[in-house]
This record gives structure tokens, sequence and C-alpha cells, in this order.
């Protein structure tokens, strides 16, 4: 390899620095009443250092000059010849007009192949395919409006919460959104808080086809619902799993406030026994479809269409007193009891379905009744949030709950936290009777000697 000397550091040519704003689409502020995206308005031409050289010699180039290439893709195709690459060269280091900027490596790169004549000025054309929507948007939204920072996505459709100061824009978003993201085909808006009967957001059409059905996928499992008529929230996908990764198979799983399945479709593959009940009746319609979406078992998983109350009270303690009777819970020391009460808003309120809700069941079968341990979610404003929800649930039950697990789930708003307490129903609670009472009436009876013994 032939040697470059570089004897004269000091002839390098002075750069331009302040490039970065080189590569950010022209600016194109909307009006204040909002606007139409014209996406042929983004083309912008800059000259950029660059060596075009044989394909063949990719490698042997991106070797030599890659550390002085632009961060942004780098490589393209030449436009004259289908033979040759083009590699744009970042301007703060390199100048088109001085070679000794290309180092010693760059150098002797382009005299080894004979490619002096190949370093120069490349126009690279900019177009709207070329930007981000981060960039797209900040070009197009004045001053004092800020581009939005996220939003959720549901299958096919992209759901966001915007400001009030972003709503004249909206529609803008909404298209720049999905031309950005591959897949999205319906962009939607929230307007309204969630409906407290059944749980769904009041939403509007930003962009894209008015279809609100679509199909998700969450560690594995599919989901396929009405958007616009049930319950989903993707940010909720490590709680589900959180959850789950607490049951073990052959638990008993009573689903109080089911929605589409998130908690009890997984918790049925898992290999628990299910029991899911959801009031709204296109959650429950979607419920159904998930079970068989997922291929389970149907004699697995059980499904209502109840208020969640009358789940309780009708399905839930016919069952418990059924396995107590069974003694189901005798034969397999691992399983476990659990009631999922996924209503941050309302469930501390529901808890008052399990005083006494046992009391009228023979004594004989109390001692054989698996307490159920119950997973509530519900919201906090409070500074000390595990206490103030601790305390509205033991007012709900009159009674102390002793280990509870006080588990911060997310933050909704400021100063607004959803949490979900996990604790063991107290048995004077489910039976509605004292301490005292409970031995009394729970205490087993001498076992008797069979004949063969």
């Amino acid at each position: 390899m032939k040697t470059v000397h570089l004897t004269n550091i000091c002839a390098m040519a002075t750069f331009q620095k302040n490039t970065g704003d080189m590569f950010l689409p022209p600016v194109l502020t909307l009006a204040d009443e909002g606007g139409m995206l014209n996406r042929d308005l983004f083309v912008k031409t800059i000259l950029l250092p660059a060596v075009r050289f044989n394909k063949k010699l990719t490698n042997t180039c991106l070797k030599a000059l890659k550390p002085k290439a632009v961060a942004h893709k780098p490589l393209r195709n030449s436009p004259s010849d289908p033979e040759e690459k083009v590699l744009l060269l970042n301007p703060e280091i390199v100048s088109s007009d001085n070679v000794i900027s290309l180092g010693e490596a760059g150098i002797t790169f382009l005299e080894e192949h004979n490619l002096e004549s190949k370093f120069g000025d490349f126009p690279l054309e900019l177009k709207y395919s070329d930007w981000t929507s981060d960039e797209v948007l900040r070009s197009l939204l004045p001053k004092g409006v800020e581009v939005p920072t996220g939003f959720s996505r549901i299958g096919h459709i992209a759901h966001l919460n915007l400001r009030p100061e972003q709503l004249k824009y909206k529609h803008v978003i909404g298209e720049v959104l999905m031309d950005k993201n591959p897949g999205l085909k319906t962009v939607v808006n929230k307007t309204g808080e969630i409906n407290n009967e059944f749980r769904f957001f009041n939403m509007e059409l930003l962009a894209g086809e008015n279809n609100m059905i679509t199909t998700t996928k969450e560690h594995g499992h599919s989901f396929e619902f009405d958007f616009s008529k049930v319950y989903w929230n993707p940010r909720l996908s490590t709680e589900h799993t959180r959850i789950v990764g607490m049951l073990n198979k052959g638990d008993i799983v009573y689903d109080m406030f089911a929605g589409v399945g998130p908690f009890a479709v997984p918790a049925a593959k898992k290999g628990c026994s299910v029991l899911a009940s959801d009031l709204n009746p296109e959650s429950f319609k979607w419920l159904e479809r998930n079970v068989k979406l997922n291929k389970i078992n149907t004699g697995s998983i059980r499904t209502y269409n109840l208020d969640g109350r009358e789940f309780i009270r009708d399905i839930v303690r016919k069952d418990l007193v059924k396995r107590a009777e069974e003694q189901n819970t005798c034969c397999d020391p691992h399983q476990r009891t659990h009631v999922i009460m996924n209503l941050p808003s309302l469930a501390i309120e529901f808890l008052d379905v399990f005083p006494s809700l046992l009391q009228s069941i023979p004594t004989g079968v109390r001692g054989h009744v698996q307490l159920p341990t119950v997973h509530c979610y519900c919201f906090s404003k409070e500074v000390d949030t595990a206490s103030d929800v601790l305390r509205r649930i033991e007012a709900v039950l009159s009674h102390s709950i002793e280990g509870a697990l006080v588990h911060d789930v997310r933050d909704v708003a400021p100063n607004k936290e959803m949490m979900c307490v996990s604790f063991k129903v107290p048995a004077p609670v489910i039976f509605g009777c004292s301490t005292e009472d409970l031995y009394e009436a729970t205490e087993a009876p001498p076992v008797k000697k069979s004949r063969t013994e």
C-alpha cells in the first residue's frame, strides 16, 4: 500500500461547523386555523462532499472512510451509473475542495483505485419520504405547539391523546403518523373520559380507514376486538404478564371485569381454571371470540356477561362452595384461588361483595374453602399512595388486611397513580363472623379410623 505523508496539516480548509440544520426539512408552518398536508412541498437539495466508486469496492471504501461519513444513510446508489455507489461524507469533517480532509486512509483509497476525480460535491435531493414524522411535524406545527411525543398502537390503529393546542392540526398530525408508520391504517384521538359503565373511550377519526375492528398480539396471544366499543390499553401489557406470572397451573381464576381477555386468555393457556365475566356485551362477545382465536380448551374457561357483584354472588360463590364440598383444594396443596378486579375507578367499591359472601354455607364445609387472593386495581392521588389504598380497602371490608402486596402499576396523570393491591380475603370477612366463632365453627371433628387400620 502506498504511504501518503500529511506534511501540511495547516493547509486544511476551514469547514462549515453548524450543519445540524442542513438535513432538516424546509419550514412549512401551517396557518393558525390548521391547513392541509402538501407532501410535494417537502423537497430540498443539499451539497455534500462525497466519493463515487464501483460497488465492488464498497467494503474497502467503508473501511477507509466510514468514520467520516454522515450518520444517516451514508451509502447511496449513484443516479447516473448502476455500477456505482456514493458515500456521503460529513461536511463538518470533510471539505470537497480539500483532499487532505479525507485523512490518510481516505487519500490512500482514492489513489490506489484512481478515484481522485470521483471525490467532490454531490447534490443530495431530500423528499418527504426521507424525513421522520417528528421532523415533518416540527416543520409544520407553529412555535409553541409541541409535536405529539407518542401514541398507543393497537394492531392497525394508532390512538392519540392530543392536547388542546394540537387539535387545530389534528388531521395533519394523523396523516403524517400514518405515512411514517408502516402498517397503520387508522389514526384516532381520544375525545373524552372512559365510559364508566363499559370502559371504552370516546374517540374521533383523524386519518385513514374508519375501521375499528383490529387484531393485536400480546406476549404470544392474539386479541381481536372493536376498539371503539371495548377497553384495551397496550401500556398494561407488562401488568398482565406480572399477574399471570403469579399464577400456577391448576389455580382457579375468577376474572371479575375481564374485558376482552388480557388476563383470562393467558391464564387459561397456562393451565388455570378460569371463570371470566364482563358487563359490556361487546367485551363479552370478543372475549368468547378470543377464547376460540387462541384455541383454548372450552373446559378451561367459562365466560359470563354479568355485573361484577352478580358474578361474584351467583357464579363465584357457587363455584367456591362446590369445590370446597368436593375438597378439591385438599387434593392439590399448590392450588390457589384468585379474583382479578381490573376496574381501577370502581374496584374498591365492588369489594363490598365479599363480606358475608359464604356466611350461609355449612360449617363443615368452611374448612375446605380456599380463601381467594384478590388483585384489586385502583387509583390514588395521595402523596402516600400505599397507605391511601389500603385504608380505603379496609374501610369497605370493615377489617384489616395483613400481608398485602401494594404494586405501583403506572402514572396515569400528574399526581394520579394506578395501583394493584393483592391480598387474601380474611376468613372473618368472607364468612361473616368473628375470629373466635370461625375457629369454633371450622374446628374439625375427630377423624374416625377405618376398619382396615
